[in-house]
């Protein structure tokens, strides 16, 4: 077999029948990655893939990992200068579960610093290029993880990592399938954290089948991270064909409100009428504290990362420096090196918000903010099985645009996405339509741990535009 250009199921059904030359398939796909690599600066780390024999169940299946997530022996920087160099002695647990399942490791994705940005253009190194725009943004902060599968009809995997949307948003901005699992389902053990108590590992594909076989193998309790959930296996692809009958999605108004593109509004409803045409019915439902979402997801975020990131002082942890003067001095030198103007930013507010005075008026306020922000996900869902919104306010904005936005409307360009991830519940961004010739992002969230609806209804309109091309 000489055309690879197939889906990852189909990979694995005829590398599993021993139908693909994997010497040959490894010769072409590694050609292929460097030349997008080359034009669309998606990798920190590239790698040469050795042909192996595949073994199930991903059968010499190409997967690449954010650079925030360990891969043993293997740069793994989260996108920093300041961890330029460093190669874990060990692999996270996804990496080693999916090792474990035949998988080739192809290398690490380029990010924002940390995971601190929306576009991917906090990144220490290169900055990525949206392969369906190059003058567009590949989102962040997993950008270049939605970008190599956008760039490539190649079968493929992309594991990346969200906090306040760094899954979605790629995904939305690159027409990509991006699932963000229920906090706790899999193993952060081998991130390099950001927050983490929003932190969230999961995958990015061309398919909903291929993001629910992903999280099949990633997903599972872990005695090295004592938050992993303690639940039964389940293969998720079982689910996606699976009844809707009396199924009911609830539309939130505070997500279509102002600062939601009009025309991405538009595709975001064409994409729940479609659901409806096919027996899900639909409600108007009310999230009332999204309001406050934004500003407690970044209190509670740059707090954790102002703890996280303390560690890289030049001495025990990360880039160094000739030691000399105050430690006060050294660290400080160190950290005004090596880090970029986000992380210093994101460390600031972080530090602030955390010192003696404030602790109470910020952080604390902002924890209470969360659990509201829980509690109107948990109303809803007992009367709707599922949320659809627009997964982005906008689509993929040239770099142009992005140069002229302020922190805070940079910020706000996470409105739609961080209330889900304090929430700790698991979502789907779904292609569903095109606005100047660009992607939009239908959003789908589940009540917690109910990763096989939210994957079933993107599958299901995957499903209707699929059987519609076709019709053409």
């Amino acid at each position: 077999m000489t055309n690879y250009n197939i889906s990852v199921k189909q990979f694995i059904e005829e590398s599993k029948a021993g139908n693909i030359d994997y010497k040959d398939f490894v010769s072409k796909y590694q050609e292929a990655v460097r030349l997008a690599d080359k034009k669309f600066n998606l990798f920190n780390t590239l790698l040469d893939l050795k042909p192996t024999k595949p073994e199930p169940l991903f059968y010499g299946l190409p997967v690449s990992f954010k650079d925030s997530i360990c891969v043993k022996g293997v740069q793994s920087a989260a996108g920093s200068k300041i961890l330029e160099g460093y190669k874990p002695t060990f692999d996270a647990t996804v990496v080693e579960r999916i090792k474990g399942h035949g998988c080739s490791v192809i290398g690490k994705t380029n990010q924002d610093e940390f995971g601190f940005g929306t576009f991917s253009t906090n990144s220490g190194f290169q900055i990525p290029k949206n392969p369906l725009d190059p003058t567009r943004s590949c989102g962040g902060s997993a950008g270049g993880a939605a970008g190599i599968i956008a760039a490539l009809d190649l079968s493929q995997i992309s594991i990346g990592e969200s906090t306040g949307g760094s899954i979605s948003a790629p995904a939305a901005f690159t027409g990509t399938v991006g699932l963000t699992p229920t906090y706790g389902l899999v193993s952060r053990y081998g991130l390099i954290d950001y927050a983490n108590s929003l932190d969230k590992i999961g995958p990015i594909g061309k398919s909903v089948w291929d993001v629910a076989l992903a999280l099949s193998v990633i997903a599972g309790q872990d005695p090295k991270d004592s938050t992993t959930v303690k639940k039964e296996y389940e293969y998720y692809p079982d689910y996606l064909n699976t009844d809707v009958d009396n199924m009911k999605i609830g539309i939130p108004k505070e997500y279509f409100s102002e600062g939601v593109d009009k025309k991405v509004a538009d595709c975001v409803w064409d994409g729940i009428k479609k659901l409806e045409s096919l027996g899900i019915k639909y409600e108007e439902v009310s999230l009332p504290h999204t309001k406050y979402s934004l500003a407690a997801y970044y209190i509670i975020a740059t707090a954790e990362a102002s703890t996280n990131l303390a560690k890289f002082s030049g001495i025990r942890y990360g880039a160094e420096e000739e030691i000399e003067g105050t430690f006060n001095e050294y660290f400080s030198k160190v950290r005004t090196k090596y880090l970029g103007k986000e992380a210093k930013r994101r460390i600031l507010l972080g530090t602030f918000a955390r010192m003696a005075g404030y602790r109470d008026q910020y952080y604390l306020k902002a924890l209470k903010v969360r659990t509201l922000v829980i509690q109107d996900f948990k109303k809803a869902f007992k009367r709707i099985d599922a949320l659809v919104a627009p997964t982005m306010p906008v689509i993929a904005p040239k770099f142009s645009e992005i140069e002229k936005l302020t922190p805070l409307e940079n910020y706000a360009m996470d409105i739609l996405t961080v209330a889900p991830n304090l929430a700790g519940i698991p979502m789907l961004s779904v292609p569903c339509g095109q606005v100047n010739s660009m992607p939009v992002g239908l959003h789908i969230m589940g009540n917690h741990l109910q990763e096989k609806t939210v994957l079933k209804t993107g599958y299901l309109l995957e499903k209707y535009n699929r059987i519609k091309r076709t019709a053409r």
